[in-house]
């Protein structure tokens, strides 16, 4: 195994565009669920410990500025994958920009902010409640995992498994999450149907409640 993570860190494994394609779906599954557990944990405490909070605008338990952050961490550092370092600085920068113009085009667009540093708690270095240093240090943490486990594992299972069999899975898994992303952020707006937010609320799941 240690071999095998060694080759991972000093040689470029090729794969083909439809098994790449496989492992961008599962990466886009794995780190959007991390993303929402990570949310799901952190609102409970910033919450006082009192209640769990629902997390993200979809029915499945999946945010999709992690799975975006992840593929744009992937491609700004798996050449600089033996420099854990450069890695980190780069996914502190890169991830502060993403979230700060992804949370300012959300309230200029929909007039709505679905994250609000000024409500929570070590909000240190707030800009404009869209983004703070614990987030960015946070994120560069997370893609230190991302480029030193997940991709790895995740690289492992593509060339232990049936090729076919493998993509076909990945696809399907990130298919359904991409269908109620598809549903709730424009189907639901443009008929006037029951979006994830609308159904949670009626079941008596809290949510985070942002101005």
């Amino acid at each position: 195994m240690k071999e095998k993570y060694l080759k991972y860190l000093n040689e470029d494994i090729k794969f083909d565009k439809t098994t790449m394609i496989g492992i961008f779906s599962l990466l886009i599954v794995i780190t959007g669920i991390f993303g929402f557990l990570y949310e799901f944990i952190f609102y409970y405490f910033n919450g006082g410990m009192k209640t769990f909070y629902w997390r993200g605008g979809n029915f499945l338990p999946w945010i999709n500025i992690y799975a975006t952050g992840s593929i744009m961490i992937y491609f700004l550092t798996y050449k600089d994958r033996k420099k854990p370092l450069k890695v980190f600085l780069f996914s502190v920068i890169s991830t502060g920009i993403l979230e700060y113009f992804s949370g300012l085009g959300m309230y200029k667009i929909a007039g709505k902010k679905c994250w609000d540093y000024n409500q929570e708690i070590l909000n240190f270095g707030n800009i404009d409640g869209f983004v703070c240093l614990r987030s960015v240090l946070i994120f560069g943490i997370f893609a230190l995992l991302l480029m030193y486990i997940v991709l790895p594992l995740c690289f492992y299972i593509a060339k232990k498994s049936n090729k076919k069999t493998f993509v076909t899975i990945s696809v399907i898994l990130c298919s359904i999450i991409m269908i109620d992303e598809f549903y709730n952020l424009l189907i639901a707006r443009i008929f006037h149907l029951p979006r994830a937010y609308n159904v949670y609320s009626k079941l008596g799941v809290p949510y985070v409640k942002f101005k």
